[in-house]
């Protein structure tokens, strides 16, 4: 399971050098609109230092990480949902992530261009944002008429969604996003399948240049946007993509030097990915043994019968007990045994609620 994060925004905004940070990669970043055409992927591991403490005491034959997938997708322009600039193809990419990453220029510099004349955060967050949720208006009343006739039929399911569609319908007719209004769990799932874009956990990150990113002080303008991000139930962050492309140049041993130098607390990189599984409230279980230790992505609230089943058909089908280790517990003994014989380990169920950083051996039966 890998988390997908779409990096969205106006051209020039700097997705395309965050790209090339958080991936290490080389993807065009030149000075000019839609640089970027077709979505460019990449999956990198998520940085969990819990990971190599424990490959100290498995000493594995292989590491794996759990991973985030992310999507550097075409810049968007006033217009994107009547099709202008290569509003159709963003669109239809944004649809298939899980969290929309709005990267937002919050910098100077006159060699780089700005599709809208001038550098303006707040008003650049709102013509994505009304793009955005004017191809969901859209989408929506594609599928009203439909569901009328059918609804008119008596069919039971049409039924059950037209009250919800007309109601999400009055909603961003009135300039509410999808993900701000209050849908019950039954009325998410009605309109699940339509994928409509502001329906998505959304993370700003404002861009800035590298002396602001040494400021204690957001300076008003990125604070405004962390402040309309609170309102709205979003996040937000501060990085700078270029200063992070640097680092992701140097060698590893010479980041953390690098890191400090410039007063940062952490990569840009851990803050995003720590920033994305907040959104969407994830966690991480591990499992280990001498041929592999691996970290694995799970929603909080997985059950262990669950969980079983992501590492192996055959752990859930036969399913016994889930044996946990507590995390530091197995890092202060040293070894599974060690921690069995102080009794740390615990005998859980099929029920048990997995825990961020539970190490855990699966008992089963096939």
């Amino acid at each position: 399971m890998a988390l997908q994060c779409g990096l969205i925004g106006l051209p020039n905004a700097g997705k395309s050098t965050l790209f090339n940070a958080l991936t290490s990669s080389q993807v065009p970043a030149e000075s000019y609109p839609f640089c970027t055409v077709d979505p460019n992927v990449g999956v990198v591991p998520v940085p969990d230092a819990r990971l190599a403490a424990l490959e100290a005491v498995y000493a594995p034959a292989k590491v794996t990480p759990a991973t985030v997938e992310f999507v550097d997708i075409a810049g968007l322009v006033r217009g994107a949902s009547r099709g202008e600039g290569l509003g159709n193809q963003f669109l239809a990419h944004i649809r298939q992530v899980d969290v929309v990453i709005h990267v937002v220029r919050c910098f100077d510099d006159p060699e780089v261009s700005h599709v809208e004349g001038s550098v303006d955060p707040q008003r650049d967050v709102g013509i994505v944002e009304t793009e955005l949720l004017l191809k969901d208006l859209e989408s929506v009343e594609k599928r009203l008429p439909a569901t009328r006739k059918l609804a008119a039929t008596g069919d039971a399911t049409a039924r059950k969604e037209l009250p919800v569609l007309e109601k999400v319908h009055a909603a961003l007719n009135a300039g509410e996003t999808v993900r701000s209004q209050s849908l019950t769990a039954a009325e998410q799932a009605a309109i699940a399948p339509l994928l409509l874009l502001t329906r998505k956990p959304a993370l700003v990150v404002a861009n800035v240049d590298e002396a602001a990113i040494q400021r204690r002080d957001r300076g008003p303008e990125v604070q405004a946007l962390f402040d309309e991000a609170a309102r709205a139930g979003d996040r937000a962050i501060r990085l700078s993509a270029q200063l992070e492309q640097e680092l992701a140049q140097l060698e590893v041993s010479e980041r953390t030097p690098f890191i400090v130098e410039y007063g940062l607390p952490e990569a840009g990189l851990d803050k995003l990915v720590r920033a994305a599984y907040e959104l969407l409230e994830y966690q991480t279980f591990f499992t280990g043994n001498p041929n592999e230790l691996r970290a694995w992505m799970i929603p909080r609230g997985l059950s262990a019968h669950a969980a079983a089943g992501l590492v192996h058909s055959d752990f859930q089908r036969g399913f016994i007990q889930a044996e946990v280790l507590p995390h530091d517990e197995l890092v202060r003994l040293g070894a599974e045994r060690a921690v069995r014989e102080a009794g740390r380990a615990r005998q859980e169920g099929r029920d048990y609620v997995v825990r961020d950083g539970d190490v855990i051996v699966f008992k089963f039966n096939v």
